[in-house]
């Protein structure tokens, strides 16, 4: 029981030190990870917190994104990384892959993260995009599922209107932030319009939205000073830091090929 005691104590700490970082205009940088060895060259490096990303852990285990990996199969991921680090852990849980918002949090808890990314595709329902309401509830069922637990896990609120193209260019960004407020009330913590968006589009994105944005970045291209100005409050770089190493993998390769 006391070590019981002593580990949620643990996962409290880092889901406030989390939470903490998340600072409109002074952003927190969250590589993103896939395994033990990349989370371990993230943390001593020196960032504060790290996200797990479910593309490239799936291609690290040969399985496609969209929850081509089960749930389980991600928390036993989950676990390596989180034992390999002592600094905060977010995950990125697609959709939810199908399950109850209890289990999600129990099973990241167990494994050692304090924070996670939902999006509002639905993979395992032929990708449907989940409506404003309906993905709202499941930010709300995630947050009293935390509280139950007894720990503020972080919950980043993911929409894909940008990704998708959905419907006209004209009012996306007005409907995106009609969604993500909604996801904000029922609570979230950040909120998360993914895409590459120019700086104007992530100024009033930053200025519209009542809670700290996650913006994406390419690692090796962009300027990490740039975003903080625009008012976003957390980075992170999907599946873009793995394929730099890719490439950067190849060339060395191709001096032996």
């Amino acid at each position: 029981m006391e070590d019981e005691e002593l580990s949620k104590q643990v996962l409290e700490e880092r889901a406030n030190t989390l939470l903490a970082l998340h600072v409109p205009g002074d952003p927190v940088i969250l590589p993103t990870v896939w395994d033990a060895w990349s989370a371990k060259l993230a943390a001593d490096a020196g960032f504060a917190a790290l996200t797990v990303g479910s593309h490239p852990v799936a291609d690290s285990v040969g399985k496609p994104d969209g929850e081509g990996m089960s749930f389980d199969d991600l928390i036993d991921r989950v676990g390596q990384i989180t034992g390999a680090v002592d600094v905060p852990v977010s995950v990125d849980i697609e959709s939810g892959y199908g399950e109850l918002p209890r289990r999600i949090i129990e099973g990241l808890l167990a494994a050692g993260a304090v924070g996670l990314n939902i999006e509002d595709t639905v993979h395992k329902e032929d990708k449907r995009l989940r409506a404003p309401e309906e993905h709202a509830a499941l930010v709300g069922e995630l947050r009293k599922a935390a509280d139950a637990a007894g720990v503020h896990v972080v919950l980043n609120a993911r929409t894909d209107l940008f990704l998708r193209n959905d419907g006209e260019d004209a009012d996306r960004v007005e409907r995106a932030v009609a969604r993500l407020k909604l996801a904000a009330d029922a609570g979230a913590d950040s909120l998360y319009p993914v895409g590459r968006h120019d700086a104007d589009t992530l100024k009033r994105l930053a200025s519209a939205l009542p809670l700290p944005i996650n913006a994406i970045a390419i690692p090796e291209q962009d300027d990490p000073a740039s975003f903080g100005p625009l008012g976003v409050g957390r980075i992170s770089f999907g599946p873009f830091l793995q394929r730099a190493l890719a490439a950067r993998a190849e060339e060395i390769l191709a001096r032996w090929n």
